[in-house]
């Protein structure tokens, strides 16, 4: 390469693909699945027809939405090797786990290597009404509870926190739940959905391309964000303490988790929405201290940086709000995000061409081989 090759490090700014999927606006701080806005999918829609609006790219008609309900309700149930592998896991991580047992489904699956449509489009379904069920499942297991098995009586949300805790969730926290797995469903070319798609472009099956989109989501620069928010906010304690607290932590130099992002120079729409949830979560319950933290904690880095939060941060007080232990944010994420990695798999497969970008070579040029027995030994260092 020449030595004007302008290198984009962590691919900022690169356009490296054509995805009708979703797009963001970040002057303008817009999200858009297939042309619609979030803000008017998380008010009016579902996640079942949030995956359908992925996959498809339209809106499903009545039958259509009742159809793929009724597809995700029976696909729920993983097989019995399944909950064997989780249980003999180490309980530490839930990421870990999840992508195991991903890699583990695509071994049980006969149709793993088939990457034609029909049978990609089969997998989508089933990678997601699985995926929760294994989040719920691996949590249950961990702490010595017996597995729930699947309502399919109830909708995607529901199901999930039925899985989790046993109870059947009240309608606040059902809503608040599906909305949030509405606004996690996808984010263009993030990290781990790219590493689906190069993993994809190669013609591997989709069980190996989610197990990547795993365990590059499992990294803190990716997900994580809202684990290390929520110890934030418990570390602050109370909304009196937090301007006190954010200002000592701006001083030694310490990242703010939850504000600011790569794209969004303004509000991340999805963080002004489950701003919202959490503080109507939290009033419906009676408890409202991890909104009135996490307000405080907003003002208080938007006096001193003028930064925005992004959607880690309020989905941390939703997530607390909810029951749902902070070492398991991550795997709730990908509940979620496996709705777009599966369309933008369907996407890829659909019109596929090898990812391989180059990269500037930085080493040596022109080096001599020398037989070992004439190199000199290597100086011992202290």
């Amino acid at each position: 390469m020449s030595e004007t090759t302008q290198i984009a490090r962590g691919l900022e700014g690169i356009v490296a693909g054509r995805s009708s999927v979703s797009t963001v606006d970040g002057v303008q701080g817009r999200l858009v699945y297939q042309g619609y806005d979030i803000r008017e999918l998380a008010e009016l829609s579902s996640f079942e027809e949030v995956c359908f609006l992925l996959w498809h790219k339209r809106l499903p008609d009545s039958g259509e939405l009742e159809e793929l309900k009724e597809s995700l309700a029976a696909a729920r149930s993983v097989p019995p090797a399944i909950l064997e592998l989780l249980e003999m896991l180490p309980p530490r991580s839930g990421m870990a786990a999840l992508q195991t047992a991903v890699a583990a489904l695509g071994l049980l699956d006969p149709e793993a290597d088939d990457v034609s449509p029909p049978s990609n489009a089969r997998k989508a379904v089933k990678l997601t009404a699985q995926v929760a069920t294994i989040v719920a499942a691996f949590h249950r297991l961990r702490r010595g509870l017996p597995v729930v098995e699947p309502d399919p009586l109830l909708g995607h949300a529901a199901n999930f926190l039925w899985m989790l805790f046993g109870e059947k969730p009240e309608k606040a926290a059902a809503r608040a739940m599906d909305v949030a797995l509405v606004l996690h469903a996808d984010h263009e070319y993030n990290a781990s959905t790219f590493s689906a798609r190069v993993t994809a472009s190669t013609l591997s099956d989709m069980y190996s391309a989610i197990a990547a989109a795993v365990g590059t989501l499992k990294g803190p620069l990716h997900g994580g964000a809202n684990e290390q928010v929520m110890k934030m906010l418990e570390e602050i304690g109370s909304p009196e303490r937090a301007e006190e607290v954010i200002q000592a932590k701006l001083a030694s130099k310490q990242r703010i988790p939850g504000f600011g992002h790569r794209v969004y120079k303004t509000w991340d729409p999805r963080a002004l929405i489950l701003k919202r949830y959490s503080e109507e979560l939290g009033r419906a319950r009676g408890q409202t201290l991890w909104y009135d933290i996490s307000l405080a904690v907003e003002q208080a880095v938007r006096k001193e940086k003028d930064l925005y939060p992004n959607v880690d941060f309020y989905s941390a007080s939703v997530y607390y709000t909810l029951g749902i232990p902070v070492d398991l944010f991550t795997p709730v994420f990908a509940v979620s995000r496996i709705a777009g990695w599966t369309a933008h798999l369907l996407e890829q497969y659909e019109d596929n061409r090898l990812i391989r970008p180059r990269a500037e070579y930085t080493g040596p040029m022109d080096l001599r081989y020398v037989p070992i027995e004439d190199r000199p030994p290597r100086q011992a260092t202290a």
